[in-house]
């Protein structure tokens, strides 16, 4: 029967201890999956003592087997390998103790190893972990490199070596990890999240030099894939040789098939670049020079022109071309004028020629009958036939220079001076002709 277990009544850590083990007891013989990080087989003993750790998580348990299954395990019972093992839980009543009472160990072959690895390539290229448009580029020239690599290796040497040879001044922030074996994951893992929380640390390098499958084993884990995924800076991975294309590789942002090329395409060559900008320089000087030579000559061209060197002129060619115009104007008006003045001379000429005076100048009278009694004002009538005067009629006669006063009076006297009447230009004859009246001059 349980005893009851209370504050008062504690049990003893024998009965804790016990009621464990018969706990352990009852879940019966297991298969587990792992990496072996420790394999402990003194000769003299019966017993060997292994730790099994699981590649993706910080866990461990603790294996004892017998020490001829594991002598018998030869190559692949040794640490970093991938084991199957079957065995019983058991709980250590002594040490306070958990481990695995194994009784088979087997290997897991290169081939299963592969299988999971395409399995596991599947999923990740499913989830888009491979889409290409989720890289990013690496900057031109990093301010600082963070490099994930094993202490003291050849892949470390690789890349900061060709690094600094092509840019001297190049930073590198070293993050020194296992890159095989059971502490490989966790390790990166954590050097990835220091790296990338470091905001100095502008690209990260996993760098490993070649190896077998089982070697490159940790670089194909799920857990170090996703970290790689999940980073916010660049991922540049560097493992192996160009043969060799762990998980890792996919998932990157860059490939680079060996340290060696990781250490090229971090940085720009600086020989080369100071090359291409003593090219770019020389290049834009001439640019500059050929500008300003066309400006140049654009600009003499300019001032070649009449418009320019002589701005006046446009205005002193308008000037007389104006002048000239007014000129012919005032000429057009003048020859105007002097023709209308010679019409108005030759009709004032034709008008006088015309006009009484004219006649009267040529020896013509203006014969006008007075009449008694007539206001001075009154238009005197023009004589114009002798029929229209009788004798006694007072004539007013105007010839050239002046005007006579005459009257009519009868003439007696056949030898007399006689009046003719003319009738369309014919004289009547004397038979014809009335009689003729003598005119008195007064």
């Amino acid at each position: 029967m349980t005893h009851p277990n209370s504050a008062d009544q504690p049990w003893p850590v024998r009965t804790v201890a016990r009621k464990i083990a018969e706990w352990v007891d009852r879940l019966g013989a297991v298969w587990v999956e792992g990496q072996l990080a420790q394999v402990t087989a003194r000769a003299g003993t019966g017993t060997a003592f292994l730790v099994l750790r699981d590649p993706a998580a910080d866990v461990s348990l603790q294996l004892t087997a017998p020490i001829g299954l594991v002598r018998d395990g030869g190559p692949a019972v040794a640490e970093g390998n991938r084991v199957v093992v079957h065995g019983k839980p058991s709980f250590f009543l002594g040490r306070g103790t958990l481990n695995l009472r194994v009784d088979e160990i087997r290997a897991v072959g290169i081939g299963e190893l592969l299988a999971r690895i395409e399995r596991l390539r599947k999923l990740l290229a499913a989830e888009g972990l491979f889409d290409p448009a989720r890289k990013r580029r690496p900057p031109f020239l990093p301010g600082c490199i963070g490099l994930v690599t094993g202490r003291a290796s050849a892949a470390e040497h690789d890349v900061v070596s060709n690094a600094t040879a092509r840019w001297p001044s190049v930073r590198f922030r070293i993050e020194h990890t296992a890159t095989q074996g059971a502490l490989a994951v966790p390790q990166i893992v954590d050097a990835l999240g220091a790296l990338d929380r470091d905001p100095e640390v502008d690209v990260i390098v996993l760098a490993r030099g070649g190896g077998s499958v089982e070697d490159l084993l940790p670089f194909s884990d799920e857990t170090l894939c996703r970290a790689v995924a999940a980073c916010r800076t660049p991922v540049v991975s560097a493992i192996g040789h160009e043969p060799d294309t762990p998980l890792v590789d996919h998932v990157a942002d860059v490939r680079c098939s060996t340290p060696t090329e990781a250490g090229r395409r971090l940085v720009p060559d600086l020989a080369e670049e100071t090359t291409r900008i003593a090219g770019l320089r020389d290049r834009a000087r001439r640019a500059l020079a050929g500008w300003v030579d066309r400006e140049e000559r654009l600009l003499t061209a300019l001032r070649g022109r009449p418009v320019l060197a002589d701005p006046l002129q446009a205005i002193d060619a308008r000037a007389a071309e104006v002048e000239r115009l007014r000129e012919a104007a005032r000429a057009c008006l003048l020859r105007g004028l002097d023709r209308r003045s010679a019409d108005l001379e030759h009709v004032r000429a034709r008008l006088t020629t015309l006009g009484p005076a004219a006649t009267l100048a040529r020896g013509y009278a203006v014969v006008q009958r007075l009449s008694d009694g007539a206001d001075p004002g009154t238009v005197l009538p023009v004589l114009r036939s002798v029929t229209e005067v009788g004798p006694g009629d007072r004539l007013r006669i105007r010839v050239a220079d002046g005007a006579v006063t005459a009257a009519v009076g009868d003439d007696t006297h056949a030898g007399g001076a006689e009046i003719e009447a003319v009738d369309g230009g014919t004289a009547k004859p004397p038979s014809a002709r009335p009689r003729r009246r003598k005119a008195s001059t007064t």
